[in-house]
């Protein structure tokens, strides 16, 4: 197999601080993979036997609860190193991570881990701080869920979509991936009838548009004073 070219690590912030000599080295052990929209890139509770960047597309992380419910955990952009399990002392992955649009991602075996950070030390920092980082997310929805009235869940999950995968459109901001009012539901632990609900009030308000699997926020403004304001 051909070397893989340092510059498509450019865009990837876990791999900022290597020195072109380490990022070599990084790339010598990975590979290229595409994943077919609808494809399941690991399996919760699969051996977790590799870890991933994520170069084009768009994936869901979604997680089954002992009950049978499956909750939305995250979306992952391109430029993301996921399935981080052996990093954080893991056998098997938390969660089922499905790509939602044609993806192509980078592999690497989670055994070639701790030859990588013996080899380049700032792997082991940024793999900390991307733990560190969705913590803080994690943390952020559990308040969310025990604190806030669905409608202000909702707004503050679909602002955090734009953030994270928004993109320009004639009408406003579109989430650049699939996603479904079901997608949505499961982000904010509720109901299908409910999301559809407050987004069909919300669509005659002129603050969005849904279609099956497409969402456009037509005013972002309007949606942060609802997540923003609590009711009484």
């Amino acid at each position: 197999m051909s070397a893989l070219d340092r510059s498509i690590l450019d865009a990837v912030p876990a791999f900022a601080a290597l020195t072109g000599k380490e990022i070599d080295i990084v790339l010598a052990q990975a590979r290229s993979l595409r994943y077919p929209k609808g494809t399941t890139v690991f399996e919760q509770g699969g051996a977790a036997d590799s870890f991933f960047v994520l170069l084009h597309g768009h994936l869901q992380v979604v997680k089954l609860t002992p009950a049978g419910q499956q909750v939305v955990i995250r979306y992952v952009v391109p430029g993301e190193m996921f399935g981080i399990a052996v990093q954080i002392g893991r056998q098997s992955y938390p969660a089922t991570a499905q790509a939602v649009m044609d993806s192509l991602a980078l592999v690497w075996p989670s055994s070639a881990w701790p030859t990588l950070v013996a080899r380049c030390p700032a792997l082991a920092e940024s793999a900390l701080h991307i733990v560190g980082t969705r913590l803080d997310e994690a943390h952020v929805r559990v308040v969310e869920l025990a604190t806030e009235e669905v409608e202000r869940r909702v707004a503050h999950a679909l602002l955090r979509l734009l953030k994270q995968a928004g993109r320009k459109v004639d009408d406003g901001i579109e989430v650049a991936f699939p996603i479904t009012r079901e997608d949505v539901a499961q982000m904010t632990g509720t109901t299908l009838h409910t999301v559809s609900r407050i987004l069909s009030r919300w669509e005659a308000r002129g603050l969005v548009e849904s279609e099956r699997q497409r969402i456009v926020v037509r005013d972002p403004h309007g949606l942060f004073a609802i997540a923003e304001t609590a009711k009484a």
